[in-house]
C-alpha cells in the first residue's frame, strides 16, 4: 500500500475518487454528489493547485495493489494553526479492512506532527461504527456532540480529537 499526496496534475483521480465516495457514502459527507457532479473540470483542475501550493491544506490518496482506493483532506485552522481538521476521508468497499483507512490517518497525523500541530479534529456520524472504532484506535476521543450533521440531514454528528505529544 501507498499513501502520498495527490499531485498536481491528479485532478481527474480527485473527481473520480471524490464522486465515488459521495456515490457509495452520501451520508458521510457535507457536500452532495449533485452539486459535485456539476463542477466543471475547470473547477476541478483548479483544486489541486490550491491544496498542493498551501502549506497548510494536504490531500493524500491511498494505493493498494496499483489501484486507488482511498482519500482524505486535511487543513490547519486559520485562526490557530496549532489545530488541523482531518476531513473527506473515505476508503473503497473492496479495500476496507486493508488497513487504508488507519494508513490514511497515520499520513495525516505525520503531516500534522511536522506542522507542529497541537490537536487534530474531525467530525463523524455518530451511526458510522467502522469510522468511530478507526479513530479511536488511533487515540482520538469523542469531544462534543452529537449534533446536526447538516441541514438537510436526520443524521447526528460527533466531534473528535486527538491531542498530540510535544503540545503544552
Amino acid at each position: 500500500m501507498i499513501v502520498r499526496p495527490f499531485e498536481l496534475h491528479e485532478w481527474q483521480l480527485l473527481r473520480r475518487l471524490r464522486l465515488a465516495a459521495l456515490a457509495e457514502s452520501p451520508e458521510a459527507f457535507l457536500r452532495r454528489l449533485a452539486e459535485e457532479q456539476q463542477r466543471s473540470d475547470a473547477e476541478w483542475s483548479g483544486m489541486l493547485p490550491s491544496v498542493v501550493a498551501a502549506p497548510s491544506q494536504i490531500s493524500f490518496v491511498a494505493e493498494l495493489n496499483g489501484r486507488a482506493v482511498g482519500l482524505v483532506y486535511c487543513q490547519l485552522e486559520t485562526e490557530d494553526q496549532t489545530v488541523a481538521h482531518l476531513q473527506a476521508m473515505w476508503v473503497a468497499p473492496e479495500a476496507r479492512g486493508a488497513g487504508v483507512g488507519r494508513a490514511l490517518v497515520e499520513a495525516v497525523l505525520a503531516w500534522a506532527r511536522a506542522r507542529s500541530v497541537c490537536r487534530v479534529v474531525l467530525h463523524v456520524t455518530e451511526n458510522n461504527g467502522p469510522a468511530l472504532r478507526l479513530y479511536a484506535q488511533a487515540g482520538f476521543v469523542i469531544v462534543g456532540g452529537p449534533a446536526p450533521f447538516r441541514a438537510d440531514s436526520p443524521l447526528l454528528a460527533l466531534t473528535m480529537a486527538l491531542e498530540l505529544s510535544g503540545c503544552s
